[in-house]
């Protein structure tokens, strides 16, 4: 087991097939079955939720990015021990410094939301999301900013 994009532990099986679904990249239903292969196998594994959402956010498929962020914040959320629901979170429900947790990984999921949120046109949506997580990550140790700077300039 290896842990990856700080989200836990990952083995080596489904960073195969993380790998793969990378290299086949440009054949979309292929590398989107190895992704569904991955998660199907590994469905609490947050790297595998990282990799959905990017893979459909890049194809331009923003609904489904949107649902495997929202699904990436609910794993987190679960394995971290703290509500999903970012409106509830406060700087005081966890420890959101951890670098290696799950409450890391929430946090960095809830910036790729604020962006889906960016792209789909839902500024007012985007920067709601963005009020919380710069809340939560006062350190702004996800790059929030990058994307506050993006939605500021709209």
């Amino acid at each position: 087991m290896r842990d990856l994009f700080y989200a836990g532990p990952l083995s080596p099986e489904i960073g195969a097939l993380l790998e793969q679904a990378m290299g086949a990249y440009a054949d979309t239903a292929k590398a989107e079955q190895l992704l569904r292969q991955a998660w199907d196998e590994a469905p609490e594994a947050l790297p595998v939720y990282f990799s959905l959402y990017k893979f459909y956010f890049y194809k331009g498929r923003l609904e489904e990015a949107e649902a495997a962020a929202r699904a990436a914040l609910a794993s987190a959320a679960r394995q971290g021990g703290f509500p999903e629901d970012y409106e509830r979170l406060t700087p005081d429900t966890t420890d959101w410094g951890r670098y290696d947790s799950p409450q890391h990984f929430y946090l960095f999921s809830l910036k790729a939301l604020a962006f889906i949120r960016l792209r789909q046109g839902d500024l007012a949506g985007c920067r709601k999301i963005l009020a919380k997580l710069n809340e939560l990550d006062r350190a702004d140790t996800v790059g929030g900013s990058v994307i506050g700077a993006m939605a500021a300039g709209l």
